[in-house]
């Protein structure tokens, strides 16, 4: 991670009027630790930097100095949808279920996912 890392981060968390106190509150963290991120004498892992990008609704890249625009791509957020779509623990039993179907069920699935996304592109 570059430098660039700690200002950005300061300028949101700034930019959303918090302090360092109640960011690190919100990720389970010590106001110390969001100094040193601030700072660049420490960095987070890959999920905690997740973490942050999905609060600010930015993108990693941005966070990391990869890119200087802190918008999502539209890659960005279909990911992001995807990943609490999978992690959604009611769909855990789905997912167990799905590949035990006959070839009709899966049909009658497919045919209704198609009226689904039919509807919504109205």
């Amino acid at each position: 991670m570059t430098e660039l890392f700690g200002k950005r981060l300061k300028a949101l968390r700034t930019g959303k009027k918090i302090s360092q106190k109640e960011f690190g509150r919100i990720f389970g963290l010590a106001e110390s630790t969001i100094g040193m991120y601030e700072r660049d004498e420490r960095r987070p892992d890959f999920e905690l930097l997740n973490k942050f990008a999905d609060y600010f609704e930015i993108s990693t890249d941005y966070l990391l100095g990869r890119t200087d625009s802190p918008s999502l791509t539209q890659q960005d957020k279909d990911e992001m949808e995807f990943q609490a779509f999978v992690n959604d623990p009611e769909l855990g039993v789905w997912y167990k279920e799905l590949p035990q179907s006959d070839e009709e069920e899966l049909r009658k699935l497919r045919t209704i996912w198609e009226m689904i996304k039919a509807e919504k592109n109205k």
